[in-house]
């Protein structure tokens, strides 16, 4: 029984094969949207994103600070910003709420010295383990909230910033930031990250 059966689906291929009609063949290329000339691979949805739509996203900021917006944000502004955009997911205290949301907000002595590698369970914050000021403001402002990334305005973020940053003991709780003084701020163990280097290899993932 199985034979005869799987001989009628190879037939029924091959007739399919023979006789669709063009339209039911990939098509050669794509005709909406600016797509002309690239083979369609799948079904020729969506469209060339406008110039306008790439540098909305195109937000992203160096750690050396390249891309940095004009804007400013104070410790206080931040705070109450993130009791009212962060808390719910992260806790009032950034004491995080795992295993979805991460702790944000800690300063343990026995996490201090960056002993990670012995101890790989030790908390994690953004004072003890994130090499960059900068890219803290990158990460907020690109991904934060969660629901709504993109949303703060620059201000809003430099603000926040500038409260992860002091609740975590890196910079003064009287603190403004902007640009300017973002690119100065040097993390507790900055000089414990290197440059990753390593070219192919089974161990580069």
């Amino acid at each position: 029984m199985r034979r005869p059966l799987m001989l009628g689906l190879v037939l029924a291929t091959a007739g399919c094969y023979g006789t669709c009609s063009s339209s039911d063949k990939p098509a050669t290329t794509a005709t909406a949207g600016g797509f002309s000339g690239i083979p369609a691979r799948h079904y020729g949805l969506g469209r060339a994103a406008t110039p306008a739509e790439v540098a909305a996203l195109n937000v992203d900021v160096a750690p050396d600070g390249a891309g940095l917006p004009t804007g400013s944000g104070s410790v206080a502004q931040g705070a109450d910003l993130f009791q009212k955009k962060c808390a719910m997911c992260h806790g009032p205290k950034g004491q995080g709420m795992p295993p979805a949301f991460p702790l944000l907000i800690s300063r343990d002595p026995k996490a201090e010295g960056f002993k990670f590698a012995s101890d790989f369970k030790l908390p994690h914050s953004i004072g003890n383990y994130w090499p960059e000021a900068t890219t803290v403001f990158d990460y907020v402002r690109r991904a934060m909230p969660l629901l709504q990334p993109g949303s703060l305005t620059n201000n809003e973020v430099y603000s926040l910033t500038a409260f992860l940053l002091a609740a975590n003991e890196v910079i003064p709780m009287s603190a403004t930031l902007d640009s300017a003084s973002l690119v100065q701020v040097k993390m507790p163990y900055r000089d414990r990250f290197v440059p990753d280097d390593r070219r192919g290899g089974k161990e580069v993932k």
